[in-house]
Parts: C-alpha cells; structure tokens; sequence
C-alpha cells in the first residue's frame, strides 16, 4: 500500500497498516492469540497454544489474505465442537460478549458458514446476516448464490429491506459480479436482472456505505454489460442527488472509456469548443521509482463541463503496451476562461503494478477525446 491505511471493519476496531505492509498482516501471533483467548472465554476448551501454534505452520509465510482467513477457519475447526449448530452458538456468544468491537480472528466467522454451512441453509443465511454486521460477509454469500441462486437472491432481496445498513449493503455486495478477491459470478455477468433487483431497492438508501456497494456493483456490470448500464443510467438521472451520484460512481468506467452516451447524460460531450495547450513533460525520461512532472492549460471558447482525464501506456513484461487512466478533475469553464495544471505521476513500483522499462507514453483526454500525447522513456 502506498500509505498508511485504515481498515474498518462495520463495528470492529480500527486496524492501521502500515505503509508498504501487506494487509494480511493484520493477521499475526497477538492478533490470533488474542482472538483465541475471547474464544475461550465462552468455550474454554479451546487450547489457545496450540490453535496459535497450528495455525502460524511452516506454510503460513506464503499465504496471502484470502487464503490466511480459510487457513485460520480449517484451523479453529479442529477445536471446536463436531456439530455446526454448536459452533455458530459459541460464535454468537463471542459476538455478544463484545458488541462495542469484534477481533480480527471474527473475519473468520462468515468464512465458517461458507465453508462447513452448505448444507445447513436456513442456520446459515441467518448467521451471514448476525455476522456481517462486523466483518462483511460478502465473500462467504457467494457459493450459496451459486449452489441455489433463485433462493439466495430472494433472501438478499429480503436483506435490502433491513433495517440494519450492514445487512442492506451485503444484499448489494455479496452480488457483485466480480467481486475483488472473490469468486466471480459468471451468470450475472451476461444477465444481470436479478442483480437489478436488488439494486432498484436500494438505490434511495439513507446509508452512503450502501449506496457506494450499489455503484460499485454497476461498475461492474458496465464491464460486460454496458448497454444495460447506459439504459439503467437515463431512467435513474435526475431523480435526487442520491441516484445522481450513485450514477457518476457507477459509470467510472464507461466514462474513462469514453462511453458518448454516458458523457452526453452528464453533459460532457462537447469538445469542440475547448483547446489544449503548452502540454509538455518536464523530462524526456524518468527512471522506476521516480516521478515525471507533465503540464498544460486548458480553455474553452464558450461555457462548457471538462472532464480532464490522462492516460499512461504503460510497458509490460511482455513489451506491449497497456493503458491506464487517471482522473484529473471535472470543471465548468467560463467562455474563453484558460486554467493551468500541473501533475506529477509516481513510477515507484506497488503491490498492484510493477513498472519495466521502455518507451511510455502520457496522454491528455477531455470527455473522452485525446488532445495530445508525449513519449518518454522509463529506465
């Protein structure tokens, strides 16, 4: 991570990463130890030591996030009692005893559904919603859209109407069709109607946590299906400022694609009455772990909305390259108005990029339009 990160859970404590550490970090000797010993205060026969000492195994090192929490379930499963009713009892209880803050160790508790609740539906839907309220639980709803889809979004669809904001988001979260780190839901990809559903109820929501999972959820379905997006988006526009920003959250991606539709309901689609100018690097090359400075100005001949974008083509390991866009700002110019602006862009390599060598390029964009590129050389 770039820098130091809070990570909250909906009523957990908050957990800072540090810069540069991975987040499955967060797991580690206190974090487990401490965990175990709120276990067994509602079920002392957990052995802590040896829980601990099973879990942090010769393997652990080279586990990342995802699989460390199914690594800790597996784990916790050995010490805990044969039946799955038992389990979730012993869950409640430590979920009760600390209402005001759960432990790292209780993201393992949706994840236990997941794994050892298929064949227990209605124990476990009901437990999905007690637990989500602390660490979300829209990892662990997905094999059971999966394994009976008709049922579980009629349940998620129920989850919308919650009272709780916690519940309402993992009816909108737990459908996304491509989820970061979870498991893909490949029919709602081509036929996303029963996701809709959900997202028509929830597209008012007082809960700004929810109405961010609801634009997240149609980002990702513009992925595949944008036709039904650029639909979607005209019968939504201008009901309140809710859906109004649900929308611009929702549609990033096809306005970074340059979808006219999209940019014509946002009032982003003139580009003749504007100029780029002075666009200019500060250095013909940068070497990885730098950073390269690029300027211009930009004005418009009448009043006009921008939407400033550039874009990095980026060298990859294979020696082709891929772009990537960046968001530099949206602003309404005055006729003949002119604003200057300056960028510098990072080439320090990240969990999520590594940089190679080569010939790069940056370019401008204004509603979807490039207004200029310059190359340079990345060392």
């Amino acid at each position: 991570m770039k820098k130091d990160t809070k990570v909250t859970a909906p009523i957990a404590e908050t957990i800072v990463i540090k810069k540069g550490e991975p987040l499955k970090n967060i797991f580690n000797t206190d974090t487990l130890y401490q965990g175990a010993l709120r276990i067994k205060e509602v079920y002392t026969s957990l052995p802590v030591e040896d829980f601990v000492k099973g879990t942090m195994d010769e393997t652990w090192n080279s586990l990342e996030f995802k699989v460390r929490v199914r690594h800790i379930t597996i784990n916790l499963k050995k010490y805990l009692p044969d039946g799955y009713n038992q389990c979730l009892a012993i869950f409640d209880k430590v979920v009760g005893n600390y209402k005001d803050g759960l432990f790292v160790l209780g993201i393992a508790f949706p994840d236990f559904v997941e794994v050892y609740g298929q064949e227990e539906w209605d124990l476990s839907v009901k437990a999905l919603a007690r637990y989500t309220v602390y660490w979300s639980a829209e990892f662990a709803v997905r094999p059971f859209i999966i394994n009976n889809q008709e049922r579980m979004m009629a349940q998620m669809l129920a989850w919308a109407k919650h009272k709780n904001e916690h519940v309402r988001r993992l009816a909108s979260e737990g459908c996304r069709p491509a989820l970061p780190w979870a498991m893909a839901l490949p029919k709602f990809k081509k036929d996303p109607a029963p996701v809709l559903a959900i997202l028509e109820q929830l597209k008012n929501d007082p809960s700004q946590y929810v109405r961010k999972s609801v634009a997240n959820n149609l980002n990702d379905i513009s992925k595949t299906r944008p036709d039904v997006i650029v639909k979607l988006a005209v019968d939504w526009y201008g009901k309140n400022e809710y859906t109004n920003w649900i929308l611009k959250h929702g549609c990033r991606t096809l306005l970074k694609q340059g979808n006219q539709d999209t940019l014509s309901l946002f009032g982003l689609d003139i580009t003749s009455n504007i100029k780029v100018r002075n666009f200019m690097l500060d250095a013909p090359s940068v070497s990885i772990g730098g950073d390269i400075n690029f300027s211009f100005d930009i004005s418009s001949m009448e009043p006009t909305k921008a939407r400033l974008e550039y874009g990095i083509d980026y060298v990859k390991s294979n020696g082709k390259r891929n772009r990537k866009i960046f968001k530099l700002s949206e602003i309404s110019l005055k006729a003949k108005e002119n604003k200057a602006y300056m960028r510098k862009h990072s080439f320090a390599d990240l969990s999520t990029r590594r940089h190679y060598p080569g010939v790069h390029s940056v370019t401008i964009i204004v509603n979807g339009v490039e207004q200029g590129t310059l190359e340079f050389t990345l060392s």
